[in-house]
């Protein structure tokens, strides 16, 4: 059988702050890893592919979304950094925070996934820190996991094979 879905044109959110944009678009019944972002200055693609067995074999009788086949191209109102951006995805909602660029400039590509934190959560660090310092989720989890260390033992929020990795 051939695949009759189209993807879903996922809905969002874009506001700012001073120094980023956000933009949120629920994507819910995906893993982290089914989620692809691309930035080019100002432009950004979201798109995830189809989930759930033989989808496309079932006779539906009413069809209104699929399981995760999304995607969406939105135009920011001005570029931004795009290998800084950080992106999370928790309760079926993906969050990407992007610094912004310096007005005249333009930016350089980047094409990314998220990193599973569990089965269902996920994240890309891209920055840390109010003066925006470039860093990546293998440094982050280090820096949460030093100072838990320091910090008398408290346990880290989560864990993922990156982070007992660190451990």
């Amino acid at each position: 059988m051939t695949n009759h879905f189209q993807p879903q044109i996922v809905p969002v959110r874009v506001y700012q702050t001073i120094d980023h944009l956000m933009l949120a678009a629920p994507m819910p019944g995906l893993e982290p890893q089914d989620i692809s972002i691309i930035i080019n200055n100002e432009h950004i693609t979201i798109q995830s592919q189809p989930r759930g067995p033989h989808q496309d074999e079932r006779d539906l009788l009413i069809a209104e979304w699929t399981f995760g086949f999304y995607y969406r191209e939105v135009i920011l109102p001005q570029p931004v950094i795009a290998a800084l951006t950080n992106a999370t995805y928790n309760n079926g909602v993906l969050v990407l925070s992007m610094p912004k660029m310096e007005p005249g400039k333009r930016g350089v590509s980047a094409e990314f996934g998220l990193e599973a934190v569990s089965s269902t959560q996920g994240e890309r660090v891209g920055h840390s820190g109010c003066m925006i310092e470039p860093t990546t989720t293998q440094e982050h989890w280090q820096k949460v996991y030093q100072a838990a260390k320091t910090d008398g033992g408290e346990r880290l929020p989560h864990s993922s094979p990156e982070i007992d990795d660190i451990r």
